[in-house]
C-alpha cells in the first residue's frame, strides 16, 4: 500500500465517520452509515452511502452538502417530499430517485406521510478529503 493510498483511505474514513452521525441534518430523521470506499479509478474521490429513516411527519432541516458532493437519492420505502435549490417541490415514492448537484441547497427533505415511515438511500460521490458531507443552514 502506498502513502498516497493510505492518505486517501484515511481521509475517506474520517469524512465517513464524522459526516453522518444520527440526526446529522438536525431534524428528527435518523442517518445510518451504509457503505464507504475510495473510488480506485478516480483519484481523490470516495463513494459514501447512508440510509435516512424518517418517522411519520419527520423532516430534515435545510442543509447543503460538501461543495464537491454529487448525491443520488433513492426512496427505499414510503414517500419523501424534496426540493433542491429553487427547483420544483416533489413527492418521490418508493422506487423513485433524484439527484443533487454539488453545492445545492436541499430546502425540503421530509416524510410526506404523517402516518407511515419513509426510508431514503443517499449515495455521495465526493472528495475523499471532505470532512463534513452535510452542512446545516441556519
Amino acid at each position: 500500500m502506498t502513502i498516497q493510498s493510505i492518505a486517501r483511505a484515511t481521509g475517506a474514513a474520517i469524512a465517513f465517520a464524522i459526516a453522518v452521525p444520527a440526526s446529522a441534518h438536525g431534524g428528527t430523521e435518523t442517518v445510518t452509515p451504509n457503505f464507504q470506499h475510495a473510488i480506485p479509478n478516480v483519484l481523490g474521490k470516495s463513494l459514501t452511502a447512508v440510509v435516512v429513516d424518517y418517522p411519520p411527519g419527520a423532516a430534515s432541516s435545510v442543509h447543503r452538502h460538501a461543495g464537491s458532493a454529487f448525491i443520488y437519492a433513492y426512496v427505499v420505502s414510503g414517500e419523501v417530499e424534496s426540493q433542491v435549490d429553487d427547483g420544483q417541490k416533489r413527492v418521490y415514492h418508493a422506487g423513485e430517485s433524484f439527484f443533487e448537484e454539488p453545492g445545492a441547497v436541499h430546502r425540503i427533505s421530509r416524510n410526506a406521510s404523517t402516518t407511515n415511515p419513509a426510508k431514503l438511500l443517499a449515495v455521495f460521490i465526493a472528495d475523499s478529503k471532505d470532512q463534513a458531507l452535510t452542512i446545516p443552514i441556519k
